[in-house]
């Protein structure tokens, strides 16, 4: 898909700091992008209740709600709305959080321009594969697990549980290629489009929770199994 498929997409921006966020408002409507925005959290709530949108640029440093708090209240509502975080924040802590919170990518401030573009149109892309993969099976069994891709429930034996967007992005591109080893420089490349050492460990982070979730044993995996080196392979 090239930028046209994207074009009139609905993104919600919220930024307090107004030189910046009228800047970006600006690029992203050049963009072919429809655009809302709010100046602190409790009207990106308003907005978002109101209004449908294919994806949210959410600052973390916010009047009323902060980032975290927002991004928590759209997740209950919406999982699998893209969610890219801007942060003037650079500890790892915050970036954790923000994804295990259900955020979609993290951008640090200052940032350029190009990058956040494509961090937009690698997310947008994605959730269209998401959306595609799971029209052709919502519903997933394995084992003792069953996983519903559209609304990221979950059950494994009688426990019942959802998944984040990225909890599942990361388990269906595994169950997509299953019996296939899948490094992880794909699974940064294709579900979080990015390459840097510390997001690696991320993955491994992601890996452990999908196997708490789901493995009978989760020190002895049987079906999101580790390759030496190579990376992970899905097996049911």
């Amino acid at each position: 898909m090239d930028n046209n498929d994207y074009k009139g997409s609905r993104i919600l921006l919220v930024e307090d700091e107004e030189t910046l966020a009228i800047g970006l408002e600006y690029n992203l409507q050049e963009e072919g992008y429809s655009v809302v925005r709010a100046d602190d959290g409790r009207k990106a709530l308003e907005y978002f209740r109101s209004y449908s949108f294919d994806l949210i640029v959410l600052d973390i440093m916010l009047p009323y709600y902060n980032g975290f708090e927002v991004a928590r209240s759209i997740r209950e509502k919406s999982p699998r709305l893209p969610i890219l975080m801007l942060t003037a924040r650079t500890e790892h802590k915050d970036r954790v959080l923000g994804l295990e919170l259900g955020a979609d990518d993290y951008l640090t401030k200052p940032f350029h321009l190009q990058e956040l573009l494509a961090r937009i149109k690698g997310m947008l892309r994605r959730k269209t594969w998401y959306n595609e993969a799971s029209n052709v099976t919502p519903i997933y069994y394995f084992g003792n697990n069953e996983v519903n891709f559209d609304d990221l429930s979950c059950r494994s034996g009688a426990r019942q549980f959802c998944l984040t967007s990225h909890e599942a992005m990361v388990l269906k591109y595994l169950v997509v290629n299953k019996g296939r080893i899948v490094s992880r420089k794909e699974l940064l490349d294709k579900v979080w489009n990015v390459s840097t050492e510390m997001e690696t460990r991320t993955v491994d982070n992601f890996i452990m929770r999908l196997r708490k979730y789901f493995e009978p044993d989760p020190s002895n995996p049987i079906f999101i199994k580790s390759v030496r080196i190579a990376g992970y392979i899905f097996t049911s």
